[in-house]
């Protein structure tokens, strides 16, 4: 079985890569391999009713990711049908495209600190689509956010699931983790920052305005709902530190609030006026097909771990590798194709505190291994899947231009953190 579930999910990880050339949608690929996996390993099972647990348990898991991802797309297409991100063009006066690149790449790094990269992504991705550049220059821009993002998330412990499972499970401290790791996640973004600069030239042209509901909206108005949007997109980890619900709830109560305010600021409107700035439209924006993806390539994943495949892989890891360090460098490599959430659980079934206290620079550079990896292929973390779906990011195209300034900002990272850690000793 375990052979037949990894060629099962290698032809369709090969499927979505392939997406461009087979020409049938990379989402179709997903929800089938999910569905296959699944299939499969329920049938080789003799106890079905437990596989069904496990596939209950990890419905469970995912289907706060994909409430999150349709509550933060939802708040994203509300502010955009506000025109609200032009308050960020308007502000970033910069005529050329390499200043604007590092701009939104800084910007996309401390922001994915303070909220997380999944949603940082989805706010990028929307505000460099208003500025005018071409196709090739925008997935270059918004290959530049994936690893921004990822890079961003990790050197704290609410930017990335992988850092914040090691904070709450105590291998790791809020202090310790950015005192450690803040020096080799700016530099993992700085390297593919670098390079990916001669890639981009030419002067900005006008940026582009969102013409919908523009006559007649007022200043204030757009104002308020960007506040409030991007407000209520902030408040997230802290309402998680609040009420310990997970991150959807609070992306669900601050949908709910910016949905009550713009029924209350547009009901004396015309009847399709109104429309254009409800929910019920931002909802039929969004691009669902993205989010079925999400769901196709989660539930392959959740197969992988329920029959044990990813607990194998990192035992494999552990055993084959001698050195801890070797081995969080490998589990980051290896997350650029599986998930890192289920690779960094099974290092810390197999690892406790016994073996290696807290802050210890085996779970610090673990995080920042689990965390940036992930960058190295568009498939690699949630940020990646994200802007593979909304920007329409081809799997080959982003191998071919961004997977290697993503490795050697990867492998600069970890070099820059082992030197900061002598020089620290």
């Amino acid at each position: 079985m375990t052979t037949v579930l990894m060629v099962l999910f290698t032809v369709g990880y090969s499927a979505i890569a392939l997406e461009h050339f087979l020409r049938v949608n990379k989402a179709v690929s997903a929800l089938l391999t999910g569905v296959f996996c699944w299939t499969i390993f329920i049938l080789a099972s003799n106890q079905p009713h437990l596989v069904n647990e496990e596939l209950t348990k990890h419905v469970g898991d995912f289907s706060g990711i994909l409430f999150f991802l349709l509550g933060a797309m939802t708040i994203v297409e509300l502010i955009n049908a506000h025109n609200g991100f032009d308050i960020i063009t308007n502000f970033v006066n910069v005529k050329s495209k390499r200043s604007l690149l590092w701009i939104s790449t800084f910007i996309t790094f401390f922001l994915s600190a303070a909220l997380d990269n999944l949603t940082t992504t989805i706010v990028m991705i929307s505000i460099i689509s208003k500025f005018a550049l071409s196709k090739e220059e925008r997935l270059l821009f918004i290959g530049m956010v994936v690893i921004a993002a990822n890079a961003g998330g990790a050197w704290t412990p609410i930017g990335d699931v992988t850092s914040t499972m090691l904070w709450i499970g105590g291998r790791v401290t809020s202090l310790g983790i950015i005192k450690e790791l803040f020096i080799p996640s700016i530099v993992s973004a700085l390297i593919p920052l670098i390079i990916v600069s001669f890639m981009i030239k030419g002067k900005l042209g006008t940026p582009e305005q969102n013409q919908n509901g523009k006559a007649g909206q007022k200043i204030w108005e757009r104002n308020v709902v960007f506040i409030l949007g991007i407000g209520s997109l902030l408040f997230i980890p802290i309402f998680k530190s609040v009420t310990h619900l997970p991150p959807f709830m609070g992306v669900l109560f601050g949908l709910g609030i910016l949905w009550l305010f713009t029924e209350i600021l547009h009901a004396e409107k015309e009847d399709d006026e109104r429309h254009r700035y409800s929910v019920t439209q931002a909802l039929r924006n969004i691009d669902m097909g993205s989010v079925l993806f999400f769901l196709g390539i989660l539930t392959c994943i959740a197969a992988l771990d329920s029959a044990g495949i990813l607990n194998w892989l990192a035992t494999s890891l552990n055993h084959s590798l001698k050195s801890p360090l070797l081995i969080d460098f490998a589990i980051g490599i290896l997350s650029a194709i599986v998930d890192n959430v289920p690779l960094v659980a099974g290092t810390m079934g197999m690892y406790s505190l016994q073996n290696y206290a807290v802050d210890d620079i085996f779970w610090t550079f673990l995080s920042y291994c689990a965390g940036t990896g992930g960058s190295i292929l568009i498939i690699g973390s949630a940020a990646g899947v994200a802007a593979m779906g909304l920007a329409r990011i081809n799997f080959i195209w982003y191998l071919k231009k961004i997977s290697l300034p993503a490795f050697l900002g990867y492998a600069g990272g970890a070099a820059a953190f082992i030197v900061f850690r002598l020089l620290l000793n």
